[in-house]
Formats: structure tokens, sequence, C-alpha cells
């Protein structure tokens, strides 16, 4: 099974964090309209987890990928990482991105993905949250060590349910590749850009599952200027060295060049699904469990 998911964040990181450029909006949303129509073209559908604050300062994003049939998933509100919040912060910052979603599109929102993958073992009281929401779908979980996130010792690379002071939730981890005894994702974002297609292709062989994900941004030709320390900080919550700010703008920058290309041939070569018809498609009750 191979499912297709996009982050949608750009338009709130740029209003709230690189200027407000109007030119940058244009850029995007014709980005966002050229994927819609490849994904037309090809008879794909995805699950896009969209910032709820895009909901209500940018609703025409949302109501365009929900009119093309693709799932609207939730991708928090103000795309802060859960691991520097508290509780009551992230049952507040969910609940309002649950109901901008759902005011903007007239549909339940059932799936969910952590900024930056940022639930791991100090805060998984955060799957408690979700399902209070009503959220029954999880793909936040980074099976790996990583910059600002990971659940190192998750031990599962396919969907299972967790289960967690009374509540279960459905989980679908992203997917990870084992280079020089380090796991890595292979399958989206930043990770996308820097392999090789054939590397991608060979991975994908080996997995009855595969997780894929990527952003708006990370299509785009154009790179995405180095933050201020200020900047950094206030998002990162660390510090805004030049050293961190400099690795986090390659980071944000290599291999964009081609990554359209990649993308096109992705979506031409393998068959993908959304989250909502793969986890239909599954029998959960031979899933193992996650205490």
């Amino acid at each position: 099974m191979n499912i297709l998911t996009f982050d949608i964040e750009e338009w709130y990181a740029e209003m709230v964090l690189l200027g407000d450029r109007q030119d940058k909006y244009v850029q995007y949303d014709k980005c966002l309209n050229d994927v819609l129509d490849l994904l037309d073209e090809y008879k794909k559908k995805a699950t896009f987890f969209c910032v709820g604050s895009i909901a209500t300062t940018f609703p025409h994003v949302v109501k365009a990928i929900q009119s093309r049939g693709h799932e609207i998933g939730c991708h928090s509100h103000r795309h802060m990482l859960l691991h520097g919040m508290s509780r009551d912060e992230v049952l507040d910052d969910t609940r309002h991105a649950v109901n901008a979603l759902e005011q903007c599109t007239g549909e339940k929102v059932k799936s969910y993905r952590a900024p930056a993958f940022s639930i791991g073992p100090e805060n998984k009281w955060v799957f408690e949250i979700l399902s209070l929401c009503g959220i029954e779908r999880d793909a936040s979980v980074f099976p790996a060590s990583r910059d600002f996130g990971g659940y190192p010792g998750f031990g599962h690379k396919e969907p299972v349910k967790i289960a967690c002071d009374g509540i279960e939730l459905k989980e679908f981890p992203i997917s990870t590749m084992n280079v020089l005894g380090k796991e890595i994702a292979f399958s989206g974002g930043g990770y996308f850009r820097f392999i090789p297609f054939w590397l991608f292709k060979r991975e994908m062989a080996k997995n009855k599952y595969n997780m894929c994900y990527f952003h708006i941004d990370d299509l785009l030709q154009e790179r995405t200027p180095m933050l201020t320390r200020e900047e950094y900080e206030d998002y990162f919550k660390e510090e805004g060295s030049l050293v961190n700010r400099v690795k986090r703008n390659v980071k944000d920058n290599y291999g964009k060049k081609g990554a359209w290309e990649k993308l096109k041939r992705l979506i031409r070569e393998y068959d993908f699904l959304n989250l909502d018809a793969v986890d239909q498609s599954i029998d959960w009750a031979s899933r193992p469990v996650v205490e």
C-alpha cells in the first residue's frame, strides 16, 4: 500500500514568519494548482494535512483541495512543535484547528499529522488529546531519531493501533530506510529532494507499506531565505546560532531544482491512495496494538 500525503503550511508560514509577500502567495497558489492538476491527470487521490489557520485566513486553499476530491487532514492550528507545548496548549491548538477546517469544508476531520513529526516518548499524551478532539488516525510517528522530533523506540514501520489511557488511535508511521546504521526517511520532504530517484524506487520496492509526504515549498525553484536568529529561535525553540541557521537553510533548499520532475515521475509510475481509503482497506482486528 502506497499512501500519498501533502503537508500544507506555506501560506501560514509566509504570513507570520517570512514577510507576508503577496508574490509568494501567487507562487504557492500556482504550485498547488499544478499538483492538483497532476493528480487529476493520473487519477490519484491524496490526504492534504492543512494548518487550521489557513482555513480561516486562506480558505480558498483548503476549498480548492477539497473540490478535487482529496481528503483534508489536520496539521495543527499554528504549526508549532508539539514537544514545546503544554497539554492545555496542544488541546487548545488542536480544537481550534479541527474546528476551523470543519467549518471551512463542512466535513469531519479524521486524520492528523503533527508539525515536524513532533510526537515522541516525552509527549505521547498527545495521542489522548487527538482522540478527544475527534481524530481517528494519526500520521505523526517518525520511528527513528531526527531533528525536532522522532520516536526511535516505537518499533513498528507499518500501520498499528495505539492504546493509551483508555483511547485507541490508528497510527500510520513514516517510512524509513537504513543508511550506515542510521534510520532516515526516504519518502518525502527534504529526504525526497536529497536522494536519487533510483534509490527511492529501490526502497519503495522493499516495502509493502510506503508513506510519502511532500510540501509545496519543496517543489518551488526559488530558494527559501535564511531565518534571522529571532525567527529561528521563536519557531524551533533552540539557539539560533549561525551554524544552526545555515544547516536549516541547506536542508530547506538542497535538491529543489529537480523535485517537481521527480514528483511527476513518482505520480506517473506508482499507484497511490489517500489515508481514508487505506484505512478502510485494512483489517484492523489483525493489526498489532502498541501500548
